[in-house]
């Protein structure tokens, strides 16, 4: 079994974090305090937390895409991933890569999209056609 992970993110509005997080990408709301929300993002514990720097800092190229780093996601079910991408496609979100299918017919083939938060955090979310080669070389 794999255990959730715990990350924190600087944002710097928690008022539009909740709206990108819980509405946009349908995220339960956990705890909060006045400077700090949690969510729980596909099973996972995120944390966002009001700082006054976020964002990308650079990029690095992959089956080229100018991949934004940093940046952070989760691996989806291939029928998840999709669902989430309809979903964001009907929200007229921006995308920094659009949803589409990387390293077609290779060992590492996946579906992958890349977009902000409000706050600039680049998240990707990918889904593996066979999940049993997720660490496959």
């Amino acid at each position: 079994m794999i255990t959730p992970f715990h990350l924190a993110l600087p944002v710097h509005d928690l008022h539009a974090a909740r709206a990108f997080y819980g509405t946009r990408l349908g995220c339960a709301e956990g705890r909060s305090a006045e400077r700090w929300v949690d969510f729980d993002l596909f099973g996972h514990q995120l944390s966002l937390h009001l700082a006054d720097t976020a964002g990308i800092q650079a990029h690095n190229p992959v089956d080229g895409d100018a991949v934004p780093i940093p940046h952070f996601g989760v691996i989806l079910t291939w029928e998840d991933w999709h669902t989430l991408a309809d979903r964001l496609r009907t929200t007229d979100q921006a995308f920094v890569i659009a949803p589409r299918i990387r390293f077609a017919g290779q060992v590492g083939e996946q579906a992958t999209m890349f977009f902000l938060d409000p706050s600039g955090n680049a998240l990707e979310f990918k889904s593996f056609r066979d999940p049993a080669r997720i660490f496959a070389t």
